[in-house]
């Protein structure tokens, strides 16, 4: 491999594609997750707003508190108590769903699915209507402009991207 190529590869391996979410949630259930392997974490869930205000309807959130300013307000929510009614505006990451089983109550066995994520970013926190914490205020930037296609794929001559084996097949196939 030469110099070059393995330049190419060592910053390339640092690319990847984010899938962020923001909203309005309540926050719930602050704890810290130990773990046999690895360094503690903390966690809560999230249960984001969505729909019509007049019949909102939750959208619940396991999350890891991944971000550094985050993991502040979080830990100091979790001071707070449980019976405090938490709103906050929220930014998740690397969301993914996972299935489990229900262990009690009148759904004792039935198969459930959760979405994971990581809680990235919290914009601003009150506690039973009372402002409690506002992120401090970001210098624009770039960064937040979607990057075009050519610089996040390779994409060919048309724009696209390049075609899997399959549907290279099915191409092939019907020419």
């Amino acid at each position: 491999m030469t110099q070059s190529t393995q330049n190419q590869t060592s910053n390339s391996s640092n690319e990847y594609f984010d899938l962020h979410t923001s909203g309005v949630g309540y926050i719930n259930r602050i704890r810290e997750v130990d773990v046999k392997k690895g360094q503690n974490f903390m966690a809560c869930t999230i249960g984001a707003l969505r729909g019509v205000k007049s019949a909102v309807e939750y959208t619940y959130f396991d999350c890891r508190v991944s971000g550094a300013e985050a993991a502040k307000v979080v830990k100091s929510l979790e001071e707070i108590g449980e019976d405090k009614q938490v709103l906050a505006g929220f930014k998740v990451g690397d969301q993914y769903s996972e299935t489990f089983v229900y262990k009690s109550g009148n759904k004792k066995g039935e198969t459930g699915i959760c979405t994971k994520a990581h809680l990235l970013y919290l914009s601003w926190v009150k506690v039973d209507g009372e402002t409690f914490y506002t992120a401090p205020k970001k210098e624009s930037s770039d960064k937040s402009a979607p990057v075009p296609l050519e610089q996040t794929a390779s994409a060919n001559s048309e724009g696209a991207l390049p075609l899997t084996t399959q549907e290279e097949e099915k191409t092939t196939m019907t020419a």
